[in-house]
């Protein structure tokens, strides 16, 4: 995301992955293998797919989800920060924690949506135009339920052959999430007429709204 900072090869960078991205989405098939019934109360899961602007934005917008908070994962405690991370060698992925209800909502219609529209999960190290490990794809599972469900999901989705490319999400244990600095919670909300945002993230709330209507809700999830 340091590209914003450089305003013509910004927009140059944007209007390239725009025409690239596959920013309308892809409609899934759900999941075989889902979570089992949970006991009452909340559940979270942490996914990385890109800048975590728009994977925030995206699931603020999931009927069921309480909150979404942009933070690191994947890396220690001393280099959870926005300027180590930047530098893409310290392990950790720009990711977001999703609380959510699963009397509303499962972990694994979280996935479908992580899949289909919150992120491209066929390539490499990169979403859009922000490249280097730290916006690599990744699923950062908490127990073995979340495993199970992520692994037989990617597997679902690669015997189906989903997309063109081959899938390179990791599913990987999560070890620590480390919440961002505050000017990068609630950032589509608040800044929803970046050109960033304009370009990059937007698209997919509104491939969200068409693709799953019943999964979509108007209001905005809390980000901090």
């Amino acid at each position: 995301m340091r590209l914003r900072l450089l305003p013509s090869l910004f927009l140059a960078l944007t209007a390239c992955s725009a025409a690239s991205a596959g920013e309308e989405g892809v409609k899934l098939p759900a999941p075989v293998v889902d979570a089992s019934p949970a006991a009452a109360g909340d559940a979270s899961a942490v996914f990385a797919g890109g800048c975590f602007w728009g994977v925030q934005g995206v699931f603020q917008h999931v009927r069921g989800v309480k909150s979404v908070r942009s933070g690191y994962s994947g890396g220690d405690a001393a280099h959870a920060n926005y300027d180590d991370v930047s530098d893409g060698d310290t392990g950790h992925a720009e990711s977001v924690r999703v609380v959510y209800d699963p009397a509303q909502v499962s972990y694994g219609q979280l996935l479908q949506v992580f899949f289909s529209v919150a992120q491209d999960p066929t390539l490499l190290n990169r979403q859009g135009p922000d490249v280097g490990t730290q916006y690599r794809s990744a699923i950062f599972y908490a127990n073995p339920d979340q495993k199970k469900v992520a692994e037989a999901y990617v597997a679902q989705l690669k015997a189906a052959h989903a997309f063109a490319a081959p899938i390179v999400t990791e599913v990987t244990p999560l070890k620590a999430f480390y919440p961002a600095e505050d000017y990068h919670q609630d950032y589509m909300r608040l800044n929803p007429d970046s050109m960033y945002i304009a370009v990059n993230d937007r698209p997919k709330v509104l491939a969200l709204q068409r693709l799953y209507p019943e999964r979509y809700t108007p209001a905005w999830a809390n980000g901090r």
